[in-house]
């Protein structure tokens, strides 16, 4: 099979892991790819190097497909989230300042209730609260959102500010920002530098959030199925490899180089195991599932997810909300999916939609071989998305 070299852009994050180990442990080489990974310095960058043809694959937040094919952002190639390369693996965290009035009023920080953390911000804001997130159609800003709007935060004079991961320590630092939800390691870099503390796992508010996603210009899904095919392949094998919990040692040790992450070992570590370091004080937390590259069908792109993302947006942006459930679910190619990974230990289900919200507990469901478990998916206020309702 002749190798061929295929531009990826990626940003600097934990989550980036499955095209970094498809690349470094010949997984793409297995299906003759060669990936020239190209670090990119916002998540804007990456959007246009892909739908511009600079690349032709991304490591891409999970919304801005989406938003592409709403029309929102001024970008409107289509694009076509191929697989999901990762579920949650964001944390919600706050300045100093915040963090002192928050342990003064006796907040325990206990970091797995989104509902009692949420109050308990709301009740020592005290004009308003600026958030860092990494850009505005993020999984970031829609969790938040949805948090904001269902607890005591809900009326508050809050501003997201947009900043790029890799600078969001020294944004808060600064006191340009008071909180940020941002993916790790950028967290913990914040944590250790002392600018401030972690609140949440983003888990907390949507158990089973797609953060990240393959994404691929639609028109050269048609035209290079192939090539399209071996990069799927490649990088769900590597997210495979990466859910083994004896990957994690070598994982860190990799991501860590300077030419990927430039950050510690020890602190990626954090994220691949879900024990985090929270405050300078050393408190730590242990959050099962903090990052999930493969188990639970976390790879499969769900088109209800999709569709909960586009009712989202259009509520905000006052589209009308059915028709922005239907081009959204058009994004997220389980159709692909299906065609392209049937040559794997992929275990597909049954149906491309589901209830989102709905599973408090691993739950077996109709799948290819009858052996698929899905992991919570529970909505922090208990409600359940329907994508077949009509709006």
């Amino acid at each position: 099979m002749k190798t061929v070299t295929l531009p990826v852009a990626y940003m600097p994050l934990v989550d980036a892991a499955p095209l970094i180990v498809a690349q470094d442990l010949g997984f793409a080489e297995a299906e003759g790819l060669s990936l020239d990974l190209i670090a990119a310095p916002s998540w804007s960058s990456v959007r246009d190097m892909l739908a511009f043809g600079r690349v032709d694959a991304a490591h891409m937040l999970s919304p801005v497909p989406v938003a592409m094919a709403l029309g929102l952002g001024g970008v409107r190639t289509a694009l076509s989230a191929v697989s999901v390369t990762s579920v949650n693996g964001n944390v919600i965290g706050v300045g100093r300042p915040l963090e002192d009035k928050l342990r003064s009023a006796g907040h325990d920080f206990s970091f797995d209730d989104a509902a009692h953390a949420g109050a308990a911000l709301a009740s020592v804001i005290d004009d308003r609260l600026t958030v860092g997130v990494p850009f505005p159609f993020s999984m970031h800003v829609e969790l938040l959102h949805y948090w904001f709007e269902n607890t005591p935060l809900a009326g508050l004079d809050v501003t997201i500010r947009v900043v790029p991961p890799p600078l969001m320590a020294q944004a808060m630092a600064a006191g340009e920002i008071d909180a940020f939800c941002v993916g790790e390691p950028w967290g913990s870099v914040t944590v250790e530098s002392g600018a401030g503390a972690l609140l949440l796992p983003a888990k907390s508010i949507w158990a089973f959030a797609p953060e990240k996603v393959l994404a691929v210009r639609s028109d050269w899904a048609e035209t290079e199925p192939h090539l399209l095919g071996r990069l799927m392949r490649a990088t769900f094998k590597a997210g495979r490899w990466l859910s083994l919990p004896e990957s994690r040692t070598a994982a860190a040790t990799l991501l860590s180089r300077k030419e990927y992450l430039d950050v510690s070992s020890e602190l990626i570590d954090r994220a691949l195991s879900g024990r985090l370091t929270i405050s300078s004080n050393g408190d730590q937390r242990q959050v099962d599932d903090l990052l999930e590259f493969n188990a639970g069908a976390a790879n499969f792109p769900w088109r209800s997810q999709a569709k909960w993302i586009g009712a989202r947006m259009a509520q905000r942006s006052g589209f009308d909300v059915g028709e922005a459930m239907r081009a959204a679910g058009s994004v997220f190619r389980s159709d692909l999916y299906r065609q392209e990974l049937s040559q794997t230990t992929s275990d597909m289900p049954g149906a491309s939609e589901k209830l989102e919200g709905s599973l408090a507990h691993a739950t077996a469901v109709a799948s290819e071989t009858g052996r698929l478990i899905l992991h919570p998916d529970r909505f922090f206020d208990g409600r359940i998305f329907d994508p077949s309702a009509k709006s």
